[in-house]
Formats: C-alpha cells, sequence, structure tokens
C-alpha cells in the first residue's frame, strides 16, 4: 500500500516535473520530491460531509464519530452547524456508549469561514459537541478554543461551557 502511494506521488512529481521542465530548463532535478510533497499537502479543505470523523471535545464519554447528515444545506455542515453522528469511538464508562446515534454542534472546522472584520477562523481539526434534540450539551465541559459565531447561531450554553472563546 505505502509502496503504491509513493510510486503515485513520483508519478505525479514526475509528471508535474516534465511540465515545469519545458518552461524551465535549469531546474535542478533534486526538487521532485518537493513539489510531491507540497502537492499533496496543500489538500482541499471542504464541509464536513457525510463520512468525516470528528473529535468530540465535551466529557459525554464519546471521543470520535462519524457524520451521517448535515442538518442543513446540500453541501454539509460548517462552525455552528447541528449533524447527526455516529459514534465510533468511546470511553467505557461514559454517558454515550459506541454505536449510539447522537446529535453534535460543529464548534471546530479546518474549512476557513470569513469573519465581519475581514479576518478568516480555520482550525487544524474537525471537532464537535454532542447535544440532545433540544440543543443542550450532553457533557459539562468543552474542550479547547469555541468560536464566538456559535453565538450567532444560537449556541450560547455551548459558549458558556467552553474554556476559550477564539
Amino acid at each position: 500500500m505505502a509502496a503504491s502511494f509513493a510510486s503515485r506521488c513520483s508519478r505525479v512529481g514526475r509528471s508535474l516535473m516534465d511540465g515545469l521542465r519545458n518552461n524551465f530548463p535549469n531546474l535542478p532535478s533534486t526538487s521532485r520530491e518537493t513539489i510531491c510533497g507540497s502537492f499533496l499537502y496543500q489538500q482541499q479543505r471542504t464541509f464536513i460531509q457525510m463520512r468525516t470523523v470528528l473529535k468530540v471535545v465535551d466529557n459525554s464519554g464519546a471521543k470520535k464519530v462519524m457524520c451521517i447528515q448535515p442538518l442543513k444545506g446540500k453541501k454539509g455542515a460548517r462552525l455552528g452547524d447541528t449533524i447527526i453522528a455516529s459514534v465510533k469511538e468511546a470511553m467505557p464508562n461514559g454517558k454515550v456508549k459506541k454505536g449510539k446515534v447522537v446529535y453534535g454542534v460543529v464548534v471546530r472546522a479546518a474549512m476557513q469561514r470569513g469573519r465581519c472584520d475581514g479576518s478568516e477562523v480555520k482550525f487544524d481539526d474537525n471537532a464537535v459537541v454532542l447535544v440532545d434534540k433540544q440543543g443542550q450539551p450532553i457533557g459539562t465541559r468543552v474542550f479547547g478554543p469555541v468560536p464566538h459565531e456559535l453565538r450567532q447561531k444560537k449556541h450560547v450554553k455551548i459558549l458558556t461551557l467552553a474554556e476559550h472563546i477564539a
């Protein structure tokens, strides 16, 4: 598996390099790996959609969930949107168990989102806080930064439980 991935990476790098070498004949041959590495590093950050695995950042007992369906929008969920998810990893003595279908609010997303002042916010990971059908959090603590855009989406209870508001 790793060998086939490496050969695909080198093929992509070679095809990119061959196209560049035609335009720039003095380009050294050692930059093939650099181009291939940067090409793979610049992965498209997209919406949270079906089968996206998210980290759970509250103390409800779940560790990872997989998105079954975003509740709003055709493309997927963004910051502050509610999703339906299935628990994939859970702590043995938590409130939610593995395999349970739960609701969650996206509190961190790798896709960037513009703010009113012109700045943009994006996070390193995709994270969710588990909520019940009424929108109240299941856990009693929220770990890590939470964006203040949740206030516009009427998730004030999550903001009050959060350690840090970004």
